[in-house]
C-alpha cells in the first residue's frame, strides 16, 4: 500500500468557460440586438479594444465543463461534469456537494485556482440559487477554519501550484504546459484552451472532457512532486502514488472498451 497522503480526501480540479454572449448583452447595451454568433464577435473586438486580447472578463467566462479527480483512502475518481448533460448551475451544485460535510472536506488542489477557477465559480454561482459555506467559511462560523480555510491566501486547504511555485507572484507566473513537460508529463497535447469555443460549438464533448481530465492529471502528478519537494512523500511513497495514478488511469476506458487517456500515457514519462 502507498505512504498516506498528508490529507484525507484530495480533490484535484480544473475549469473550462467559454464567452457568455446573453450576460454580454447585458453588460453591453449597444449588444442587445445582436444574435449569438454577431455577440460574440462585437464582444471579442470590445475586449480586444479594452485590454490588448480577446480573454473575456471573469463574470463573463460561463462554465461548460468542470474535471476533477477525487482520492479517498488511495481510492480515484476522475470524472467530468460537462454542459451536454448539465446546466451552468448543475454543474456548480454537484461540484458544490464536495464542500457539504464538514467533517469530510478535501484538501483542495488547483493551478492557477485563486487566480481563475474559484473567481469564476464566484462569478457564476451567485447568479443562481447556490450555497457552498464551507467552500468560503473564514472562521466566523467554524473558530478552527479562521487558519485553515479555503480562502486565505497564504493557507494550504486550497493549494493554488502556480501560486505557490511562483512564490506567491514574486517571480513570473509559468503555465502548466511548461512546468508539466519540464518533469515529463504530457501537458498540452492536441488540445489548448484556445479551442474550447470551438469544441463547444462543435458539440464535442467527450474530447473537451478529456482534455479538462488530461489538465487536472497534469495538476495531479506535479502536486506528487511538491509533497516530495516538502518532504510529505518519502521517494518510495513519491513512486508508489506515481505508479498507482498510472494504473488508473491504464484501467479507465469508455463504454466502447477504449483506453480514455490513452494518449496522455503515451507523452507521460515515468522519472527513471
Amino acid at each position: 500500500m502507498s505512504q498516506a497522503l498528508p490529507a484525507n480526501p484530495v480533490l484535484v480540479f480544473d475549469i473550462e468557460t467559454i464567452a457568455d454572449t446573453e450576460a454580454a448583452r447585458r453588460i453591453y447595451p449597444q449588444l442587445a440586438s445582436l444574435n449569438d454568433a454577431d455577440t460574440l464577435s462585437a464582444l471579442t473586438a470590445i475586449r480586444t479594444q479594452e485590454a490588448g486580447h480577446d480573454f473575456m472578463r471573469l463574470p463573463l467566462q460561463r462554465i461548460v465543463c468542470i474535471s476533477a479527480l477525487y482520492i479517498k483512502d488511495g481510492q480515484f475518481s476522475l470524472f467530468s461534469l460537462t454542459a451536454d448533460s448539465f446546466s451552468e448551475k448543475e454543474i456548480l451544485a454537484k461540484f458544490f456537494r464536495a464542500f457539504n460535510d464538514l467533517e469530510k472536506l478535501p484538501q483542495l488542489i488547483s493551478w492557477n485556482g485563486s487566480g481563475f477557477d474559484i473567481p469564476v465559480l464566484i462569478y457564476r454561482a451567485m447568479q443562481y440559487d447556490l450555497s457552498a459555506p464551507w467552500l468560503f467559511e473564514e472562521g466566523e462560523r467554524i473558530k478552527n477554519m479562521r487558519f485553515n480555510n479555503y480562502v486565505n491566501r497564504f493557507q494550504t486547504r486550497h493549494l493554488d501550484l502556480m501560486d505557490r511555485f511562483s512564490q506567491y507572484g514574486a517571480s513570473r507566473r509559468e503555465a502548466m504546459d511548461v512546468v508539466a513537460s519540464l518533469y515529463g508529463l504530457p501537458g498540452k497535447t492536441d488540445v489548448d484552451g484556445s479551442m474550447v469555443g470551438e469544441l463547444v460549438s462543435n458539440e464535442e464533448w467527450q474530447t473537451l472532457s478529456i482534455y479538462c481530465e488530461s489538465d487536472v492529471m497534469n495538476t495531479w502528478l506535479i502536486y506528487l512532486r511538491w509533497l516530495r519537494l516538502t518532504g510529505q512523500l518519502s521517494s518510495t511513497g513519491f513512486i508508489e502514488w506515481q505508479q498507482q495514478s498510472r494504473d488508473y488511469l491504464t484501467g479507465f476506458t469508455q463504454a466502447d472498451g477504449r483506453m480514455r487517456h490513452q494518449s496522455f500515457l503515451d507523452e507521460w514519462s515515468l522519472p527513471s
